[in-house]
């Protein structure tokens, strides 16, 4: 779906099973954001095919966080012209948590090694520049991405609409995602594009997201 001119989403609607959103910036670079589960990819691509893509395309992909239903499509990248990158902290996580993600889900880091490891602070690619903000809480390194230009905050499983990321996994923080969420709700904000459910649309109803996550979610975590 053509969320503004330069932005394009692949939003996961399935109930069966969980996927995140993937988001495509089509710009003089052209960058994908969060991938998505390996076997679930087809969604994407489909997507990319309907836009006259092809993979071959993509210029730059990029990881929120690294848990598999954000990270597993990465590995695709491998062997084409894509540069890799997710925040040097995560990756580090990934690295310390991957016995278990081969005992527990049968996933191996295999192929995912990022090419960048992305650290809070400017990050341009191509005509785009983003600021990457290290919003740990759902996972230790979790980034968030900011387009001032749009006024486009991307949050990974950061918050959503009308709900915020789970703190009950490995590496997860309650205290830290709260502070992490009181970050990002200073930003101009006009568009929130998360990693699951609804974009949120316009500066009033981004203020009153942010808003209900403090009044009514904040004291849960």
């Amino acid at each position: 779906m053509e969320i503004t001119r330069k932005i394009h989403g692949f939003m996961w609607e399935s109930f069966r099973e969980n996927n995140c959103n993937t988001f495509l910036i089509d710009g003089s670079v052209r960058i994908l954001i969060d991938p998505g589960h390996l076997h679930l990819f087809d969604h994407v691509e489909k997507g990319l095919t309907s836009m006259g893509l092809e993979m071959d395309d993509i210029g730059m992909a990029v990881c929120t966080h690294g848990h598999p239903d954000h990270l597993e499509g990465m590995a695709l990248f491998k062997d084409l012209p894509a540069r890799t990158a997710m925040g040097e902290t995560e990756w580090q996580f990934c690295r310390e948590m991957a016995p278990r993600l081969h005992s527990s889900l049968g996933m191996t880091l295999d192929g995912l090694a990022p090419d960048i490891l992305l650290t809070e602070g400017d990050l341009t690619i191509g005509d785009v520049h983003f600021k990457v903000y290290h919003t740990p809480g759902h996972s230790p390194g979790s980034i968030c991405l900011y387009w001032p230009d749009e006024k486009v905050l991307i949050t990974g499983d950061l918050i959503f609409k009308d709900g915020l990321g789970r703190t009950d996994l490995p590496g997860g923080n309650g205290t830290q995602i709260k502070e992490s969420i009181k970050r990002m709700a200073s930003l101009d904000v006009e568009w929130v594009l998360p990693g699951h459910g609804d974009i949120i649309r316009g500066g009033d109803a981004v203020k009153a997201n942010f808003d209900l996550l403090e009044r009514q979610w904040f004291a849960y975590v």
